[in-house]
């Protein structure tokens, strides 16, 4: 990584330093986050930050995939070492170390599927595997020193809100803290769905998640159903279909599938990048350009994208040759209404004798039997089930209990996900969350909305610092609101909203609250800064009043003032 070098000496002067007050690229205001006499925590906090055997920290970041780590990243440059990166898992990794299966490989070229602060010259693929991609972020934690703030089988329980003291009190799997903010970056492709159904319980053969293969199951010679027609399935069928006995392929909705453009990158082209930083800059500028041209077609004219899908019908008749299985194959839908799929194999891999295509959902399991909606039956020995994640519903949006005692999971309840600029969420002070609600990207890098994110995590920090004493920021439901009816407003002409399918951008009610209608440009725009015009400024109590008045009630005795007041 170029940074490399630059970034250990930033690293060890930060760790020299203690508190990282004059670490190289702090910010104004927020050395106040450091410093023992900035925010106090955990009531009467020791010079090891420790009440009670508690720890109390300034900054928790939940999660060690590309978004943990790139908020570890960012607060380390900006001069803040107080924090704790939380990680369930026993290493890094997020969705590229929990999605191992046979084929795993990113649909974003290498060069933008990486931090802008940290370019990879070595990328060995135009598109990498899930192996190259993981070990780039173990790199990543090497090379800026983040291991140290890493707490490795730390999965988080609850998260709760202490409105008097005004910091979240956390509950882990290895421990309690208290932080005085908590970043959650968790990622919306982090806990697999696996669709209840009957009769799956009592099934005598090997079943499990794409994201959870079992390596130690040998598929061959297996009957093998895979249930999922998305973008790990289409990678999945090609790697599997030449080992199993017999593959059953089960598609509710088939998908658009467009030629990979993949290549090896050659020596001297690594050699280049690294010889010639501005080479790999670039590279990854060319990739972004292309990208933020097509997405005039997604969100605005969705019209335009026909001369795609004739590319894609193109693409299909080239392998499928077979009139009945191209009619099964083919949507209904425009292209782009679900996510594209990149795949040179998925389509032969169909057309091989040992696979069989089921236009339709798996309805019901009657012992080694799996039977579809339309009645069709086959005997296999395995389930795979390639059937997305929890997105609209992330689970921990249940463990985070707000100011009135809510869980998010409760506050989204009625609306579908919302929040403010991506980030805040209205009655949630001090609670930051990386791609949260309408954030994702149909068609380009989530790197770099991850990045976008990351501008507003220091701006706030700063802001909070240039406050002072004990305070928070809450997001205004009012501002909350406003921003998601314009999101929502944008939405209505997007191919997402118009294209006629029914994706796993959509919530129940039919809501779409994961993607971004916009470009990455418009993006970064609006999450350059902090307003805090959109925040109500908590402040804590005296801690005189506290102790004479102790039987009031926690909900009055944080002082709110008008932002900017």
């Amino acid at each position: 990584m170029a940074e490399q070098g630059q970034e250990r000496g930033r690293g060890q002067q930060g760790d020299r330093e203690g508190d990282g007050h004059n670490a190289p690229g702090g910010l104004n205001g927020l050395s106040s986050l450091n410093g023992r006499n900035g925010l106090n925590g955990c009531n009467g906090r020791d010079g090891r930050g420790l009440e009670h055997g508690r720890e109390h920290v300034r900054v928790a970041v939940v999660g060690t995939g590309f978004g943990g780590l790139g908020a570890a990243v960012r607060l380390r440059r900006a001069g803040v070492t107080d924090f704790v990166v939380l990680e369930r898992a026993d290493s890094v990794g997020g969705t590229w170390r929990d999605n191992s299966y046979p084929g795993c490989a990113c649909d974003v070229p290498s060069h933008l599927y990486s931090f802008s602060f940290a370019p990879n010259p070595d990328w060995p693929r135009a598109f990498s595997g899930q192996e190259h991609i993981r070990a780039y972020l173990e790199r990543v934690a090497d090379v800026f020193r983040l291991r140290p703030h890493i707490r490795f089988n730390s999965e988080v329980k609850r998260m709760t809100w202490d409105s008097e003291r005004l910091w979240w009190d956390i509950e882990t799997s290895s421990g309690r803290l208290c932080a005085d903010v908590v970043v959650s970056a968790t990622g919306p492709l982090s806990d697999p769905r696996i669709p209840d159904v009957p009769g799956i319980d009592s099934f005598p053969g090997k079943v499990f998640h794409s994201a959870r293969w079992d390596h130690d199951y040998d598929l061959r010679g297996k009957r093998v159903a895979m249930v999922g027609t998305g973008a790990s399935a289409i990678q999945i069928v090609p790697e599997i279909q030449p080992r199993v006995g017999r593959l059953t392929l089960f598609q509710r909705t088939p998908p658009w599938v467009m030629p990979r453009v993949d290549r090896a990158i050659s020596g001297i082209e690594r050699r280049l990048h690294r010889q010639l930083p501005f080479t790999t800059r670039l590279r990854r500028g060319f990739l972004w350009g292309v990208r933020e041209l097509q997405v005039q077609a997604f969100t605005k004219h969705p019209g335009e994208l026909g001369l795609v899908e004739r590319m894609a019908e193109r693409n299909m008749a080239r392998a499928v040759k077979d009139p009945a299985l191209r009619a099964k194959l083919t949507p209904d839908y425009r292209i782009g209404c679900k996510r594209i799929l990149l795949s040179n194999t998925y389509y032969p891999a169909l057309t091989r004798p040992n696979v069989d295509v089921v236009a339709s959902s798996l309805a019901e399991i009657d012992g080694s039997t799996v039977i579809a909606a339309d009645g069709t039956r086959a005997e296999v020995d395995a389930i795979v089930f390639g059937t997305g994640f929890h997105v609209t519903d992330m689970p921990i949006a249940e463990r985070v209990v707000g100011a009135d005692g809510r869980t998010l999971a409760e506050a989204w309840a009625e609306g579908g996900m919302q929040s403010l600029r991506g980030a805040s969420a209205a009655g949630f002070p001090n609670w930051l969350t990386v791609i949260g609600p309408n954030t994702g990207l149909g068609n380009s890098s989530m790197i770099l909305v991850i990045e976008s994110q990351l501008n507003y995590m220091v701006d706030f920090l700063r802001q909070l610092g240039a406050l002072g004493g004990r305070v928070a920021l809450d997001a205004r439901p009012s501002a909350v609101t406003a921003w998601n009816l314009r999101v929502q407003e944008r939405m209505k002409r997007t191919v997402w909203s118009t294209g006629g399918c029914t994706s796993w951008y959509l919530d129940a009610s039919g809501r779409n609250t994961t993607i971004w209608p916009g470009t990455t440009t418009e993006f970064r725009g609006a999450t350059r800064r902090v307003h805090l015009g959109e925040y109500e400024v908590l402040r804590a109590p005296d801690p005189s009043a506290a102790v004479a008045r102790p039987a009031m009630d926690k909900s009055r005795t944080t002082r709110k003032t008008e932002a900017g007041a």
